[in-house]
């Protein structure tokens, strides 16, 4: 019998080091922005007490979790998202810091759910949270934060789209047809766009409200709460009101969100929301037990969404692929063309990496036409050729296929990364 082929578990992935470079791009632009934006980074665990999951999410979201009992009979789970955290780390620190706090994250989470395309069982997730600030502003804040990403991301404004409501206009509408308890009447408001016709009005009617009611009321711009016009007015003053859009059918499914909320669409609406967040003033007193009744607010970017936007999106894909160009694992490849020089290249190759840069080189003797191979393959810009005439070298553009003669007794590491943070300058004379 043939030995067993290992794979990954299903909704898992590896990544190869192309995909951990597309993970680098994520990350260095979500932290580019975030900083920009004067957000602090912090880490919470991955694994948490299921307990802090089940205390206030409703939706389907306590059905996801994986969750397991570990050797000391705890009942743990794998984070599924960031906010409880979050809500425990600030309830249990709060005093610490000033009001309010600026704080985003980046790290993986976990659900158990089918995995399909733009949604695994395991996925990465940014997240910016602004804790202590009750106004309007904060809920601006971020939503600019979100637009300023997918424009560093190299989307236009022709490629998304915010989609933006607040749950008090439906606590209203709740209150004109006696709906009791609007954390059951929500979910459904979550899903209207997904359900079948039927299946829809069958279960509106146990609210006693049809779907043409619904109707009128998302389709009656007088309904956008005070919030959401302070919110667009913000970003209209920003520069930023053409990417916002009253979208009254937009709720959020977690049971703790309050007040404003927002999901991120590609116009094409060919994909699931890419982002998605809102205010939850309530879940930190719940969380810690009264002792942190802070105001909040935040979204979530996964990166499963957000990469399949990318690939789909000719601009930001060529973003990506242009930071790529520019961050590559090796900068500058060895040739040893004279083999008798090796110890004098091993020299040159440690005072470039001392100077910071990124150096291959071949570690046993090939000849200089499959050494130049290797150096392409690389997706070095340069390569540095040591032959005979040392400590004379002959630096290579192995794009335009330029070259400069460069001597080791001078100060050439220097000259190199003055190329290197020139990409498209000529050779230096």
């Amino acid at each position: 019998m043939a030995d067993k082929c290992f794979q990954s578990l299903p909704g898992f992935r590896d990544f190869t080091p192309r995909d951990c470079a597309v993970r680098n791009y994520l990350f260095s632009v979500w932290r580019d922005v975030a900083h920009r934006y004067g957000f602090s980074e912090y880490e919470a665990p991955i694994v948490e007490s299921t307990e802090l999951y089940l205390k206030k999410t409703g939706g389907e979201l306590a059905t996801q979790l994986f969750r397991f009992e570990d050797q000391g009979g705890r009942d743990i789970t794998l984070r599924p998202e960031l906010t409880a955290s979050l809500a425990r780390i600030v309830g249990a620190n709060q005093r610490d810091f000033p009001k309010p706090l600026k704080w985003f994250e980046i790290g993986p989470c976990f659900r158990y759910e089918k995995p399909q395309k733009g949604r695994g069982r395991e996925f990465i997730q940014f997240n910016a949270d602004i804790i202590g600030e009750a106004s309007s502003g904060a809920d601006a804040e971020l939503i600019a934060m979100a637009i300023d990403t997918m424009l560093a991301l190299g989307f236009g404004e022709n490629d998304f789209v915010i989609r933006a409501s607040d749950r008090e206009s439906w606590l209203s509408f709740c209150t004109q047809h006696d709906i009791s308890d609007p954390s059951e009447f929500l979910p459904l408001v979550d899903r209207l766009e997904k359900l079948k016709p039927e299946v829809l009005e069958e279960q509106l009617g146990t609210f006693n409200v049809t779907r043409q009611q619904v109707d009128d009321f998302v389709n009656n711009p007088e309904n956008a709460s005070p919030a959401f016009k302070e919110i667009r007015e913000n970003l209209n003053a920003r520069g930023l009101g053409q990417y916002l859009e009253l979208d009254l059918t937009i709720v959020r499914g977690l049971a703790y969100y309050t007040g404003a909320v927002f999901e991120i669409f590609d116009t094409k609406k060919s994909m699931r929301a890419v982002a998605g967040g809102g205010r939850y003033d309530g879940l930190l007193s719940t969380l810690s037990n009264g002792s942190a009744d802070l105001p909040a607010t935040g979204f979530a970017m996964g990166d499963m969404v957000i990469q399949n936007f990318i690939d789909a999106t000719p601009g930001a894909k060529l973003e990506m692929e242009a930071w790529m160009a520019r961050n590559p694992p090796c900068e500058i490849y060895l040739v040893i063309a004279d083999e008798s020089k090796r110890n004098d290249a091993l020299g040159v190759i440690a005072q470039l990496r001392t100077s910071g840069l990124s150096v291959d080189y071949p570690m046993t003797q090939l000849n200089v036409g499959k050494q130049f191979k290797k150096a392409e393959q690389s997706g070095a810009r340069f390569a540095l050729v040591i032959g005979s005439e040392f400590p004379e070298m002959q630096l290579k553009n192995l794009s335009s296929r330029s070259e400069q003669t460069i001597d080791n007794t001078s100060n050439f590491t220097e000259t190199i990364q003055a190329l290197l943070d020139a990409p498209d300058g000529p050779l230096i004379a």
